[in-house]
Parts: C-alpha cells; sequence; structure tokens
C-alpha cells in the first residue's frame, strides 16, 4: 500500500520553530533547584530498547545517573514515529522528572506529515547531544567514484535509474534522497523498503544502484569493496571516512541532513534544571570516555544551550519540511 503525504504549511513549520526558541528562552517560575533531583527521574523513548536510539539514550542516561546521584530510569513508550512517548511527557508534570529523548523523525519529520496531538510551545529544548551522518553509497562495480560522477550518470536517463529508501517513504533515508534529487535537478524513481538492511541487500547484489545510509553501516561493506560512499549528508567531514567530502562540499552549499538525538522537557520545566542537565552535556562532549560510548552507535558528540538546540531544531524542521514536501509524503490517507 503506497503512503501517500501532505504536508503542513510553511507558516505551521515556522510558527513551531519559532515556538521551540520562545520556550527555551522563557524564564521559569522556579530560580534555583538545588535539591534536585530527589528521587528517580523518567526518560521517555519513543523507539523500541536495542535499537541505536535507545542505546544512545541509555549511555547518556547512565551517566547523567552518576553525575546526578539518582537513577534517570529509560522509559520506552513505542509508536508513531515516537510522537507517543512525546504526547505521555507533554502531559506529565513539569518538575524536573520527566523528559523525553527527542530524534529527527519526532520533532522534525513526522510534524511535516501530519500533526501530532502536542505543539512545538509544549516542549522545551534542553540539549543537542549527538549527530549521525548519512552517507550516499552506490554499488561498488559502478564507474561513479564522486557527487558529480553520481549526478551526471543519472542526469541523462530520467527515471531510468531507482533509489533505495531504507526505512518507508518518511525515512531519513528516502527524504534525504528525495530532496538531494530535486536540487541537484535529476530524477529517479523511489523503491522503499522495510528497513536498511533488505535496501543495503539489493545496493550490493546490483539490483539498486544508490541510497543513502547511516554512515556506521557503509564502513564495513565500503571497506570490501560491494559499495563505494559518494558524499556524506553532515556539513563537516567524519572522523570514520575522512577521505569522503561532504554534499555541500562537493558542488551543492548548505546541503545538511543529519539524524540527530537530544533532550526536551515539558515546557515549564525550572529553567534552573534545564540549566543543570545542558551544562553537564557541554562537560560530557569534552569527556573521552563519553566521547567513545557514542562513537561506538556512531554518534559525534554536540553540546548545544538550550538557545542553540532552539535554533538548531529550527534549521532542522524547515529542511525536513522541504524535503517531505518534495517527496510528497503524508500520513492522510486516501
Amino acid at each position: 500500500m503506497s503512503v501517500i503525504v501532505k504536508p503542513i504549511s510553511r507558516r505551521m513549520l515556522l510558527t513551531s520553530g519559532a515556538a521551540f526558541a520562545a520556550s527555551a528562552a522563557a524564564p521559569s517560575a522556579v530560580a534555583q533547584a538545588p535539591d534536585w533531583p530527589q528521587k528517580p527521574v523518567r526518560v521517555l523513548v519513543g523507539f523500541a530498547a536495542g535499537g541505536n536510539i535507545d542505546n544512545l539514550a541509555r549511555v547518556t542516561c547512565a551517566r547523567l545517573s552518576d553525575v546526578f546521584g539518582q537513577q534517570f530510569v529509560i522509559e520506552n513508550r513505542v509508536g508513531a514515529m515516537g510522537t507517543l512517548a512525546a504526547s505521555d511527557v507533554v502531559r506529565s508534570a513539569a518538575d524536573g522528572y520527566t523528559f523525553f529523548w527527542a530524534a529527527a523523525g519526532t520533532i522534525s519529520i513526522f510534524p511535516a506529515m501530519g500533526k501530532p496531538s502536542y505543539s512545538a510551545k509544549d516542549l522545551t529544548p534542553i540539549s543537542l547531544i549527538g549527530t549521525n551522518p548519512q552517507v550516499l553509497i552506490v554499488n561498488g562495480k559502478l564507474p561513479i567514484k564522486t557527487l558529480q560522477e553520481f549526478v551526471a550518470y543519472v542526469k541523462p536517463h530520467p527515471k531510468k535509474f531507482a533509489y533505495a529508501g531504507g526505512g518507508g517513504p518518511g525515512s531519513v533515508s528516502n527524504l534525504l534522497m528525495a530532496l538531494f534529487l530535486k536540487r541537484a535537478g535529476i530524477e529517479m524513481n523511489a523503491v522503499t523498503y522495510r528497513g536498511t538492511a533488505p535496501a543495503l541487500t539489493d545496493i550490493i547484489g546490483g539490483h539498486v544502484p544508490a541510497m543513502f545510509i547511516p554512515l556506521p553501516e557503509a564502513l564495513p561493506h565500503a571497506a570490501t569493496g560491494a559499495v563505494r560512499m559518494i558524499a556524506v549528508s553532515d556539513d563537516r567531514r567524519s572522523s570514520h571516512a575522512k577521505d569522503v567530502p561532504t554534499i555541500a562540499e562537493s558542488g551543492y552549499p548548505g546541503f545538511r541532513g543529519l539524524s540527530w538525538n537530544g533532550m526536551m522537557a515539558p515546557a515549564a520545566t525550572p529553567r534552573a534544571i534545564i540549566d543543570r542537565i545542558a551544562n553537564e552535556f557541554i562537560r560530557a562532549s569534552k569527556d573521552p570516555k563519553f566521547i567513545a560510548q557514542l562513537d561506538k552507535y556512531g554518534a559525534s558528540p554536540v553540546s548545544y544551550t538550550p538557545e542553540e538546540f532552539a535554533k538548531f531544531l529550527q534549521e532542522d524542521m524547515a529542511m525536513w519540511a522541504e524535503a517531505v514536501k518534495v517527496a510528497g509524503v503524508t500520513l492522510d490517507k486516501k
């Protein structure tokens, strides 16, 4: 069954981004929180245990537990691209004992495809913690080594070639490719898969020539020559693939599309608590042990203030809204 997508309006997206910025900057009614926390803290994760998002949350919560002397307990609320967990957090008391482990799919992509049960003003950004770039890969036997060569290979043959979208129409993989094709002025047919693994199998087998994939999943296959990494979707090169250029430096300035993880709170959570957690993330981002733990799951550490995270969200939401519009994805059924 195909999924048809209708994006919400650009005005709504900009309003949502501004709401995040306003909630990050809003002063709290509670000036100090010297005795926090006095009991275990809940952190809701909208995806299943054992996945990359969950693993990163557990690494982070283990550190917070050690630092603050109370357990930061992961609770998995799986479903609807993480929005079930976000809704639970929004309905929780804003007392510093419930937080949301946020990700791009829930905060930036889902609102562009359909209207969640909450709005941006219901959540306060704390900090962006880690980012995971995607990499454009092609079958290793194709005569393509650069992004320019990829575009030149595809452009003369509109819709002759297909690309794999791992994870369905609304996945990061599919949306990134749709947006890049638009920017590059080329056309390919989308073939959607239920996940990255079957899509990657078809890339290696030569059935589909190209796709975007999380960088850590591409590395072992690139090492054997089964696939070739063409360009990463971050605005900086990866330490794991220093010879692979960014899309931006390959002729498409400003192009960036990342998976990311961060922490958010109910909107009225005391600013003193927000700042204590954000400041700890700044310290953690400089700790070699914590950096190594994130690196195990392909994430690069980031330490943003609440205001910097809010600005990042504005830009990220606008980018994914454009990608959703280009891809024509909606949650509306017809």
